[in-house]
């Protein structure tokens, strides 16, 4: 059985760590055959694509797949909004190009609120997995209403990492960047996502998809 690949078009580099819950999903929704997965990070490219059409096409044209998942905030969009923003740029593309099977990830706020649920996946990001520092996570059906869920997120590893001091002080952004990006990999189970709309539009659209394509087993 050939492997399932997925292409994720993000918003930036950051947007890396949706990879690992979209492979929870697709094998939540039924998939079990290989899966394979790229970033599409045509922000590196000579000449960065313009429009979001344009850039639908050099991800297909770099990262062939069966499937491309578009990645855009919300932000103080209605989330609607967003959707027929990829939907018009999947059309524009396929004036030039044949376009996989496209699914919508489009977080109320940014995708980093997404990963605000799992206080031990956040310990192990931080680099103590057994600390016993206080957590205050925010309650699931708020975390898509904060307003720099990326900011909350840092501070939440900083605390999580039992650093104090001078020590604590040299945990600069770009180190927090990347113990960020490494959340969503000690995640084991996304379910209690579903509590936000959002995330079940998300799971919708896929299993349509899955179930058109024929890749559930």
């Amino acid at each position: 059985m050939p492997d399932l690949r997925f292409t994720l078009l993000p918003e930036g580099s950051s947007d890396r760590a949706l990879i690992p819950l979209l492979t929870w999903l697709l094998r939540d929704v039924g998939v079990r055959r290989a899966i394979q997965s790229n970033l599409a990070d045509v922000w590196r490219l000579r000449e960065e694509p313009r429009g979001l059409g344009e850039k639908i096409i050099r991800s297909i044209e770099l990262y062939p797949c069966d499937l491309l998942f578009v990645h855009r905030d919300a932000d103080r969009e209605p989330q609607e909004t967003r959707v027929v923003e990829i939907q018009n740029a999947v059309q524009n593309a396929q004036q030039s190009i044949i376009v996989s099977p496209v699914v919508c990830v489009v977080p109320v706020r940014m995708q980093e609120a997404w990963l605000l649920f799992d206080a031990a996946a956040i310990r192990r990001a931080a680099g103590n997995p057994n600390g016993r520092e206080t957590l205050r996570l925010p309650e699931l059906r708020r975390i898509e209403t904060l307003p720099d869920p990326k900011n909350d997120l840092y501070n939440f590893i900083r605390t999580a990492s039992g650093l104090t001091g001078h020590r604590l002080k040299r945990l600069k952004v770009r180190e927090l960047s990347s113990r960020a990006s490494q959340v969503s990999g000690y995640i084991e189970d996304y379910s209690p996502l579903r509590a936000l709309p959002a995330f079940r539009h998300l799971e919708t659209q896929l299993r349509e998809v899955v179930n058109e394509q024929g890749w559930v087993s």
